[in-house]
């Protein structure tokens, strides 16, 4: 699942600032839940990291270093957080890569793509 950012409207996953006393994999799981509205699971370990710069409010870029912890989901909620100030859409990995302009998380979603097999896999 990819939504767009806030303010450029790119097709980015969920994430945000760490939030203190929580740890990495529990405020990955929070941002996606206030995001997205998404529920469920997810692994203690990340699967990859990927950078990019981040525009701030002042003008000036920062480099940022983003974690990222793949999220079983098994609900989302009727209202959530940033709801309506984003678009979500469930994309294949495939897509998912072809969609998004940072070059990090477009390896790290083709990469797992190539790990991961894909439903017309276990049919044959």
């Amino acid at each position: 699942m990819l939504l767009t950012s806030r303010e450029t409207r790119r097709w980015v996953i969920p994430k945000g600032w760490p939030i203190r006393g929580a740890k990495p994999h529990a405020s990955a799981a929070r941002e996606a839940l206030e995001e997205a509205g998404l529920i469920g699971r997810t692994t203690i370990e990340a699967i990859g990291t990927y950078r990019y710069d981040k525009r701030m409010k002042n003008g000036l870029d920062t480099r940022c270093k983003v974690e990222v912890f793949p999220l079983e989901v098994t609900a989302q909620r009727k209202r959530w957080r940033e709801q309506g100030q984003r678009k979500l859409r469930w994309f294949t990995l495939r897509d998912a890569a072809k969609a998004v302009q940072e070059p990090g998380l477009r390896k790290l979603l083709r990469r797992l793509d190539r790990l991961v097999p894909n439903e017309t896999d276990s049919e044959a």
